[in-house]
């Protein structure tokens, strides 16, 4: 089995609050109502759906396949007020774990289905992600959050999802994989044929245990997954948070070390 090469330098520490300041703000929105689902996947088999320049972080040796099923709210531009309709709308997200050869970790996103045609488009457009329109609900019963999605543009029509998760007790510390699935701090992906770093900023995730009632789905093959064999390694939720993506990043500055003077 072909074996992943490691990063060029030993990714950044996995932590629960932001690593970075988001100084320049590109967009803001918050996230709503999450239902985080994740499977244990092989590195070997994931490493060729991530864009050129990252390789799939794992966490003891397995890296992960996330379903993410939540509202989006008021997405805006700069510090702009957030839209209150265009801007908020269901949205369900495949999403893969990479680390860069700076060793900056993030997430690639292999699919998002959202329900406005203009968000799906400007993002499609504007930033080249696989946005895809989609016919969405969610949708809360007491402690019952039930979240569905059909395909409608570009497809393939008929991929969906239908999953419904029972929110539990808060989580008062969440585990290290926990903190490994959820505190993603940047989006790798692609622009022009150039590798694209997009950082982002938000309050520690309040997080709930939760049990999976029910998961029809077929995103995952659709976003060229093996379908789950079994039920998920991992099924949290979230009421939400608020959220700022900065910039394209720049690369860190590799440290030079200072001459003495009269030294060599």
């Amino acid at each position: 089995m072909p074996q992943t090469p490691p990063p060029a330098v030993q990714p950044e520490p996995i932590t629960a609050d932001p690593p970075h300041r988001t100084d320049r703000t590109l967009l803001t929105q918050s996230w709503l109502d999450l239902a985080f689902l994740h499977w244990a996947a092989d590195p070997a088999a994931v490493a060729p759906l991530l864009p050129a320049g990252t390789v799939p972080d794992t966490f003891d040796g397995v890296t992960y396949v996330g379903l993410v099923a939540f509202r989006m709210h008021r997405v805006g531009w700069f510090r702009l007020p957030g839209l209150p309709y265009l801007g908020s709308f269901p949205e369900t997200n495949v999403r893969l774990y990479s680390v860069d050869g700076h060793g900056r970790r993030g997430v690639v996103f292999r699919s998002l289905d959202a329900s406005r045609l203009l968000p799906v488009a400007v993002g499609r457009w504007a930033f080249r992600l696989p946005y895809v329109w989609s016919r969405m609900s969610v949708r809360s019963d007491g402690a019952v959050v039930t979240y569905r999605s059909s395909r409608r543009w570009p497809g393939p029509r008929g991929a969906h999802s239908a999953l419904r998760v029972e929110v539990g007790e808060p989580v008062a510390e969440p585990t290290d994989l926990e903190h490994f699935l959820t505190a993603r701090w940047g989006m790798h992906s692609s622009f022009a044929g150039r590798p694209l770093y997009l950082p982002n900023t938000h309050p520690r995730w309040p997080l709930h245990r939760a049990r999976l009632l029910a998961c029809d789905e077929t995103l995952l093959a659709a976003a060229g997954l093996d379908a789950p064999l079994g039920p998920p390694a991992s099924v949290l939720y979230s009421p939400g948070v608020p959220v700022r993506f900065g910039g394209a990043a720049r690369p860190p500055a590799p440290s030079v070390p200072r001459q003495r003077r009269g030294g060599s």
